[in-house]
């Protein structure tokens, strides 16, 4: 999203990172991803609820395809962390327009997320 900020600006939109860490660990995220907008904390998950954004089972989090991707990391020296919060949590994509979710990508596994060109023409087309 962030390579595609100024197209979602030049539509009117922002884009709001949403996360169920403590604030500062997402500040932390937000400064290393160099993210451009907001980066809100719902340690409540609040909004994962209301969005209906559910748990992934650890089969579709540790897939085939994911300890593959670990392997190579491992194999190219890249380190590899156990994850420190609930890896279990999926995320999604919504897009709103005058406090109504008009548009809304709900993942049914952890890789399983709209291209970010999607996500802009979903803008678009909420903002005619």
């Amino acid at each position: 999203m962030r390579n595609r900020r100024e197209a979602l600006e030049a539509l009117g939109a922002t884009a709001v990172a949403v996360g169920f860490s403590p604030p500062d660990a997402l500040a932390h995220l937000a400064d290393h991803l160099e993210w451009p907008w907001p980066f809100l904390a719902d340690t409540e998950r609040t909004v994962y609820a209301r969005l209906g954004l559910p748990r992934a089972s650890l089969r579709d989090v540790y897939s085939t395809g994911t300890m593959q991707r670990y392997r190579q990391a491992a194999a190219a020296g890249e380190p590899v962390h156990a994850p420190v919060e609930d890896a279990r949590q999926l995320g999604g994509d919504a897009v709103v327009r005058a406090g109504r979710v008009v548009r809304l990508f709900r993942p049914a596994t952890p890789d399983d997320r709209p291209p970010v060109d999607v996500l802009v023409g979903a803008v678009a087309e909420a903002a005619r």
